[in-house]
């Protein structure tokens, strides 16, 4: 859920969402939490059509889109990708929450031409807006997409949520996620919980922040973001952790722990 009040002025109450854009303009959103409502304000006023690739269906990943403003203009043109979920009932989970009693406004009912794909991100490959992205399935409760996104020569990987060592269920091992993420110029990773959060979270679907950082120096990555951080926990401990990263691996790579409206220009 979002996280408000004075304990998150720092880094953000917001859920996911990722927005990336080409020197040429062509752009791709990654996740719909509620990060995407400011974000919609940006994109209004913008020609070039909108694309969403969704990692899975859990509310913080998708609970922004209704409140997204794009998608009340009858000019826009929108592609959502679904993430590749174990359910193929709630693939369409993104337009289905703004139906029956659940929303004012029905997915039926929006003026922008929506169009949701429910198979691109069971493939290994894929073109999308002048990008060109592969895929891995997510070690996380009820399944999931991760995403690596190439252009202009630049390589982002964007993996949320995920559980390195799953107690089972291991969809992709941590040989499969060295090599997927190789090299990538930034890594975008859930590190949900600090090791005292284990055994008692193990098989939640999320990562501790020392697997994290480890798995980016064995993949050789130049600039790692902590994201999907615990709701519960405040700027105070998040700058601690932030500190403990870069004294234990600043020497090796670029490492931080996600703030809203962070920008890398690659």
């Amino acid at each position: 859920m979002p996280s408000t009040g004075k304990h998150t002025h720092i880094f953000g109450g917001n859920t996911s969402c990722v927005y990336i854009e080409q020197k040429n303009g062509k752009s791709l959103i990654l996740d719909s939490g509620t990060g995407i409502v400011e974000l919609g304000k940006r994109l209004v006023v913008k020609a070039e059509p909108i694309a969403i690739l969704l990692t899975h269906n859990h509310w913080d990943h998708i609970q922004g889109f209704p409140f997204f403003t794009p998608i009340y203009q009858s000019n826009q043109n929108i592609t959502i990708v679904a993430g590749n979920v174990d359910d193929e009932e709630s693939k369409d989970a993104i337009l289905k929450q703004m139906s029956g009693s659940q929303f004012p406004v029905k997915y039926q009912e929006l003026p922008a031409n929506i169009t949701l794909n429910t198979t691109l991100s069971a493939k290994k490959t894929f073109s999308l807006n002048s990008f060109s992205i592969s895929t891995a399935p997510l070690n996380h409760p009820d399944g999931g997409t991760a995403y690596c996104v190439n252009a202009d020569g630049k390589k982002v990987a964007y993996v949320t949520d995920n559980e390195l060592n799953p107690p089972e269920d291991l969809r992709t091992d941590i040989n499969e996620w060295i090599n997927f993420i190789k090299g990538a110029d930034l890594l975008i990773h859930d590190a949900q919980f600090i090791d005292i959060d284990l055994p008692l979270k193990h098989g939640w679907g999320h990562s501790t922040i020392n697997q994290v950082a480890d798995l980016a120096v064995k993949a050789n990555i130049k600039n790692i973001v902590i994201i999907s951080h615990d709701p519960a926990r405040s700027d105070d401990e998040l700058l601690a952790i932030e500190n403990s990263l870069q004294a234990k691996y600043g020497d090796k790579l670029l490492i931080e722990c996600g703030r809203e409206g962070r920008v890398f220009d690659f």
